[in-house]
C-alpha cells in the first residue's frame, strides 16, 4: 500500500489581535458578497481565475483524492452553445419540470430560462465532479465523499473570486449531462455547476435580500 511520508506541520499562530482584525475583515469582504447575473463583457486576467482555482484545489477532500476538475471556458462559440442547451433545458424546466412551490420560492428572484451571462461573462468556470478515478491503465478507483469535497472546493472558489473583486453566479441547470458531452469531459465526470466569472455590468442591479443572523443559523453547546 502507498503511503504518504509525514512532515513538520508549517504554522506560525498570529497574535490575539491580529486574529480578530483578519477574520472580520475578511467576514465585512464576504458579506458584500452577492450572487449576480448582469455581466460586463470586460476581460479578466487570467491570474485572478487561475489563483481562485488554485485556492479552491486547496480545499479538504475524502482520502485526499481531490475529486474535481474545473474546467474555465473563455470560447464564445463554446459558451454561445452551452447557452443554447442551457436555457433548452431551463425552458422545458419553467413550463413543466419544476413544482409550483418551487416556482413560487424563485419567483422573488426574478430568475427566468434567459441565461445571457453564459455568453457575456468573460469566464465560465465549470466544477466537475470526479465520481470515481481512473489510473493510467484506465482502471477504476473508488472516490470517497466527492460529492462533499466538491461543494467545499467550491466554497472556496466563491470565496476566492469575491476576494479578487470579481462576481460569479453558481448556476445548475438540470439536468446537466449535456454540459459533460458538450466539454469532451470523460466518462468518470459528472457536472458539478456552473459558474459564470467577471465583473458587474454598469446597470447590473440584485435582488434586496437579507442573510440569517448568526443566532439564526448557530448553535453553541
Amino acid at each position: 500500500m502507498k503511503t504518504h511520508s509525514f512532515v513538520p506541520l508549517v504554522y506560525e499562530r498570529p497574535g490575539a489581535v491580529e486574529q480578530i482584525e483578519a477574520s472580520s475583515a475578511f467576514l465585512a469582504r464576504l458579506q458584500r458578497r452577492r450572487t449576480v447575473r448582469q455581466f460586463s463583457r470586460e476581460p479578466v486576467a487570467r491570474e485572478l481565475v487561475e489563483n481562485a482555482i488554485t485556492a479552491a484545489g486547496t480545499a479538504p477532500s475524502g482520502a485526499h483524492q481531490q475529486p474535481w476538475t474545473f474546467v474555465a471556458v473563455t470560447d464564445p462559440e463554446v459558451k454561445r452553445r452551452l447557452r443554447a442547451a442551457a436555457e433548452e433545458e431551463e425552458q422545458r424546466n419553467y413550463e413543466g419540470r419544476m413544482s409550483e412551490e418551487w416556482l413560487r420560492a424563485l419567483a422573488p428572484l426574478g430568475t427566468d430560462a434567459v441565461k445571457a451571462h453564459l455568453e457575456d461573462a468573460p469566464y465560465v468556470l465549470v466544477v466537475f465532479e470526479q465520481v470515481y478515478g481512473l489510473d493510467e491503465a484506465g482502471a477504476k478507483t473508488k472516490h470517497y465523499y466527492a460529492r462533499e469535497s466538491v461543494g467545499i472546493a467550491v466554497g472556496l472558489l466563491l470565496a476566492s473570486l469575491n476576494e479578487a473583486g470579481l462576481v460569479a453566479l453558481t448556476h445548475t441547470p438540470s439536468p446537466m449531462g449535456f454540459i459533460r458531452e458538450l466539454l469532451g469531459r470523460p466518462a468518470n465526470e459528472r457536472a458539478f455547476c456552473v459558474i459564470p466569472v467577471g465583473y458587474p455590468a454598469a446597470d447590473c442591479t440584485v435582488p434586496d435580500l437579507t442573510r440569517k443572523p448568526l443566532e439564526a443559523i448557530a448553535v453553541w453547546r
